[in-house]
């Protein structure tokens, strides 16, 4: 791309951009909002070496876009945010250098939360489910912080999955409820969808109405399996740190244009 193209692109993105998402927002915010939207954030590294840039610049990106996102969420009326932060498997699959460098980000995220004048303004209450107990104590201690600090919020109630898999949530949930039985707490007659449902990590949300993936892979990587059954999914073709505001506005008219049947 020439100086002079270029040029053209940031005027358009700072003029008309600007105006279109304005249009697309007013038009999204006439239709049916889904109450819980679920993400699977992909591309961080992918997008960090297109850039040029190292893996731990793209993660980095990749946590300031979650804050933007939240602010969309919580600008458009989305009541539940949940995002797919780092599944069990990437906890053996990826480098320790990396891990490293996301239990850092994953700290000073949480921390900031605490004392973040938006978070308290608008009353998000922060929250991380998983396999928590994996992570290194000093996440654990940040988690706990910003839970504490906003637990009393429920505008918009915003989940980081973390050493998270949802095949094993099931099993941690049957796990549970076989307990459960045998202290004479469950009737084997009573269990049905509804009571799985309150031994899952996510018990105290509605399942989401629409889940996406970045960066254009079209799988859900044992992301929310009991929960998004009846979820509309979308996968976009742009890496999580390039998403914008018009790219999430998009998804949500295309849901908005979606007849949701639940089986039906």
């Amino acid at each position: 791309m020439s100086a002079e193209e270029a040029e053209s692109v940031r005027w358009f993105e700072g003029g008309f951009g600007l105006l279109y998402d304005r249009i697309l927002s007013r038009k999204t915010r006439r239709g049916l909002l889904p109450t819980h939207v679920a993400i699977v954030m992909d591309g961080n590294r992918r997008f960090a070496l297109s850039s040029g840039l190292r893996n731990e610049q793209g993660h980095r990106m990749g946590k300031e876009k979650v804050r933007e996102v939240m602010r969309w969420c919580r600008d458009i009326g989305v009541k539940y945010l949940t995002v797919y932060a780092l599944s069990i498997e990437n906890l053996t699959s990826r480098s320790p250098d990396e891990l490293a460098t996301l239990f850092d980000l994953y700290e000073s995220g949480f921390l900031e939360l605490c004392d973040d004048r938006e978070i308290h303004r608008d009353r998000v209450r922060c929250k991380a489910v998983g396999q928590l107990h994996l992570l290194p104590a000093r996440v654990i201690t940040a988690i706990d912080a910003a839970e504490k600090a906003t637990k009393d919020y429920d505008d918009l109630v915003f989940t980081v999955c973390l050493a998270y898999g949802g095949r094993q949530e099931l099993v941690n949930a049957i796990k549970d409820i076989i307990s459960d039985h045998r202290d004479g707490k469950v009737d084997l007659d009573s269990i049905c969808e509804e009571l799985v449902s309150q031994y899952l990590y996510t018990h105290d949300m509605p399942d989401p109405d629409l889940v996406m993936r970045t960066s254009g892979e079209e799988r859900v990587s044992n992301f929310l399996l009991w929960q998004m059954a009846y979820a509309e999914l979308f996968f976009i073709d742009v890496h999580w740190p390039a998403f914008r505001k018009r790219d999430f506005l998009r998804v949500l008219r295309a849901y908005q244009g979606r007849q949701r049947r639940y089986g039906r």
